[in-house]
């Protein structure tokens, strides 16, 4: 059966759409490689099962890779796959607009922090 979309950003959405998967693509396209318990830190609120699950449908989909390294304890490393990298002024651009999107919030008044921008401020006082 032919699939039709009508517009590319139901392509792309069909891809990394939830509420997951963006966020995923964020950190590695930010971190690099990273491996299965970073994940858990860097995003604290998703459950083992559905961070397995997201990550195999963006290897499946060909934007990560999965690397296992073959010791004890086992090993596993997630990174863009080349074709995974392309998304990076996607993804670059979502970061920045969510950032000035929390300042309009701050500036509404409201309580919002941006967890990772506090981090980022530290790391430079301390560098």
């Amino acid at each position: 059966m032919q699939k039709i979309y009508n517009i590319g950003v139901e392509a792309t959405l069909e891809v990394i759409g939830g509420k997951w998967k963006p966020i995923i693509l964020c950190h590695l396209n930010h971190h690099g490689k990273i491996r299965t318990n970073e994940f858990r830190r860097l995003i604290p609120k998703i459950s083992q099962k559905m961070l397995t699950s997201q990550l195999r449908e963006l290897e499946q989909a060909g934007l990560i890779n999965r690397m296992v390294f073959n010791q004890v304890p086992p090993k596993v490393e997630y990174s863009l796959t080349p074709y995974g990298e392309e998304m990076e002024p996607i993804l670059n651009m979502l970061c920045t607009w969510g950032e000035k999107h929390v300042e309009v919030l701050q500036n509404k008044g409201e309580d919002v922090v941006l967890k990772q921008r506090d981090e980022d401020i530290a790391m430079q006082h301390t560098s």
